[in-house]
């Protein structure tokens, strides 16, 4: 435990000296001994508090300040990690008919006499590796030929097919790019590079936000679909949290249902939005915090 300061006392002046002490400087040193005395009062008090632990007071222990000993607990007999008896938890292993390849070891002679081995074991033991194949994007070349005719000369072009994209990316690519940018909150530079270096796509940072706004569009249908079903469910849970949009800011709000759920992100928190979710006229059980 630390010890209070020790202060140095110095030896009161004589009474010779103290006469030829003149009155202002009496008063200023009664000043200062006065002083000193109630800091000296202050300090004492303080170093009481801060000597006080659990132990020695009402406390509890979660307020000892680290470099406190504390009393040692009981070490458990238990060894660490699963105990006997616990049951294991692994890796459900995939059927054998969905795996893509099936590798069969076995055995060319015994390990005692070195005969011959044949025969399959009706009980292998098994063991599954899990791998990523290797990305080699499927780069698809439309050839869009325009033919004169030869009766009247007219040019005409063959109709674009449906379900082409007219941009340079397919649906998957635009659909992963939305995920890296929406779900996990990547930075656009990082997710051009998540997409050249772990898929061999090249994708420039400026083509990141038309995909992003592409994917968008292409959910406006099924996410108005959702937002209409909320308004027609029986109960409704109904809340709102601060947002960042951009550098304004915003609020995200969320109506939980058992059917589905609708995420929302407006620049107020006002009623107009929770009539916007759940309709002018909802006629279910709301459920908020108020």
């Amino acid at each position: 435990m630390a010890s209070p300061v020790a202060m140095e006392t110095l030896p009161a002046l004589s009474h010779e000296v103290w006469k030829r002490t003149p009155p202002e400087a009496q008063a200023y040193i009664r000043a200062l001994e006065a002083r000193v005395a109630t800091l000296e009062g202050m300090m004492q008090a303080l170093q009481e508090q801060l000597n006080q632990t659990s132990r020695n007071s009402s406390r509890p222990p979660s307020s000892d300040p680290p470099h406190r000993e504390r009393p040692p607990h009981p070490r458990s007999p238990r060894r660490r990690g699963g105990q006997p008896g616990h049951p294991g938890s692994t890796r459900t292993l995939i059927p054998v008919e969905e795996v893509d390849e099936v590798v069969g070891i076995k055995p060319e002679q015994c390990t005692h006499c070195q005969a011959p081995l044949s025969g399959d074991d009706p009980k292998p033991w098994r063991h599954q590796v899990i791998e990523i194949p290797r990305f080699k994007p499927v780069v698809t070349e439309y050839q869009w030929h325009q033919l004169a005719c030869p009766a009247c000369g007219v040019t005409t072009r063959a109709p674009w097919p449906a379900g082409v994209p007219s941009g340079t990316y397919g649906p998957r690519v635009q659909a992963i790019v939305a995920l890296f940018t929406g779900s996990y909150r990547l930075s656009k530079r990082m997710t051009q590079q998540a997409m050249e270096e772990v898929f061999g796509v090249p994708m420039s940072v400026g083509t990141i936000s038309p995909l992003e706004q592409a994917t968008t569009e292409a959910l406006a249908a099924p996410v108005e679909e959702a937002r209409t079903s909320v308004q027609a469910q029986e109960v409704a849970h109904l809340d709102e949290t601060s947002w960042r949009q951009g550098s304004k800011r915003a609020w995200l709000w969320v109506a939980v249902t058992s059917v589905v759920t609708v995420f929302m992100v407006r620049l107020s928190r006002g009623g107009q939005v929770a009539r916007e979710l759940l309709g002018a006229r909802f006629g279910g059980i709301l459920v908020t915090d108020r």
